[in-house]
């Protein structure tokens, strides 16, 4: 199947482009509110603590949100959510203009608010987009969709650091966070023009508590899809320096705000390139040996890159490992698109969501306070050699996984 076959869906060509525009806005508000709070407080905790009060609302509205993802239409609760999070890119702008008085008065606590609301937004979100997603091409498409979702993600992600980065040191902050604003608003109009799926079957309500514990014994009982989930989910969390990028950038590679945006982007860029060769062969023989192997090289490159002082070796060090987690993010993702029953879509993408999407922000935390400890490249040194014994440990240890031969699941 030629790998542009399913650009002749209609929908999914407006959602790719939809999805890039919200990963780019998401990458720059990142990028700017890392340098913003650290240029106010010079606390490095406080770079950790941005991403706890993301991931704890998100992890508590998780579950719910993958149980409302299997009840209600999905592309409803996309468009809610996306007009929450213009809400607060719009907030922020406010607050880096016309309300810099109350980060005068309370330092970086309004700031902290506003993610916390994010928070909850992206964590209603993530099931919905995954669910609806699948809802969009036929069953023999999944893999192109999974390696297209990681391109866009991917392209979203590289661009986003990058320009949020360098419009902060060019033209200041407020026309940063107005190119936020206008990258989050642009999607809220894009999902308008889709057409609404409504879901397969129509089932009776099933109570809460009974539909997520359903949720939670499939994926318990499924060795393949669990042993994924905790292996990027331990290796996210241990294995990520991007928290600790702000120190990096402005007191050991001393490259300010541009430089911060650039090795933001380069773990993206590799993850670009790697997501776009997996469109055109996705990795569907051999596939477990392969997480497992891409596991282990993300490991390899975060260890260089806490030893490294030279910034073009920082960079690709960041560049190779997006590169190794690419292949990752797609064979996880083809594995939960073809295991998962259209019924429990919503549930597995919010436990998928808790086990990695908000391992991201408790990954920053748990840099930050291992930081505040070991130093900034101690944390690293630490999380990368984590990451390589989490890698041994799942081969030995989840051999349904080792062996996994995804083209045996279409």
């Amino acid at each position: 199947m030629p790998k542009t076959a399913i650009f002749k869906h209609r929908d999914f060509r407006i959602f790719i482009i939809a999805r890039f525009f919200m990963v780019l806005a998401i990458n720059i508000q990142a990028t700017i509110v890392g340098w913003q709070i650290y240029d106010l407080t010079g606390n490095i905790l406080d770079l950790g603590i941005v991403g706890l009060v993301e991931a704890i609302p998100s992890i508590l509205v998780s579950l719910y949100a993958g149980h409302l993802a299997d009840m209600k239409e999905r592309r409803a609760i996309i468009l809610v959510c996306l007009f929450g999070l213009f809400l607060c890119s719009l907030s922020l702008l406010l607050l880096a203009s016309k309300l810099n008085f109350l980060l005068v008065e309370y330092s970086a606590t309004p700031i902290f608010l506003i993610i916390l609301v994010s928070g909850i937004a992206r964590g209603f979100i993530s099931p919905a987009i995954f669910s609806f997603v699948t809802q969009l091409v036929p069953r023999d498409m999944y893999p192109h969709s999974a390696a297209w979702m990681g391109t866009s993600f991917q392209a979203g992600a590289v661009i986003g650091p990058a320009l949020g980065g360098l419009l902060y040191g060019w033209m200041g902050i407020e026309a940063a966070y107005a190119l936020d604003c206008f990258c989050i608003g642009l999607p809220l109009f894009l999902f308008f023009l889709i057409s609404p799926r409504p879901l397969l079957e129509k089932k009776l309500r099933e109570p809460l508590v009974q539909s997520l514990k359903a949720g939670l014994r499939f994926v318990w009982s499924n060795e393949i899809m669990l042993g994924a989930m905790a292996l990027d989910m331990f290796a996210v969390l241990f294995g990520g320096a991007i928290a600790l990028l702000p120190v990096f950038a402005k007191d050991i590679l001393h490259v300010g705000s541009e430089g911060l945006g650039l090795l933001r982007s380069a773990p993206s860029l590799g993850a670009l390139l790697m997501a776009y060769l997996l469109t055109i062969k996705p990795p569907l023989q051999n596939s477990g040996k392969i997480l497992l192997l891409s596991v282990f090289g993300f490991g390899i490159c975060m260890f260089v890159f806490g030893l490294s002082h030279w910034f073009w070796i920082s960079y690709f060090a960041l560049f190779f490992s997006g590169l190794f987690d690419s292949v990752s993010v797609v064979v996880r993702s083809t594995i939960m698109q073809t295991m998962t029953p259209e019924e429990m879509r919503g549930r597995v993408s919010a436990i998928n969501k808790i086990f990695i999407g908000s391992s991201n922000e408790i990954g920053a935390f748990e840099s930050g306070v291992s930081a505040k400890f070991l130093g900034p490249i101690g944390s690293v040194l630490f999380g990368a050699c984590m990451t390589i014994v989490i890698v041994a440990f799942s081969t030995f240890w989840i051999p349904k996984l080792r062996n996994l031969e995804l083209k045996d699941h279409l």
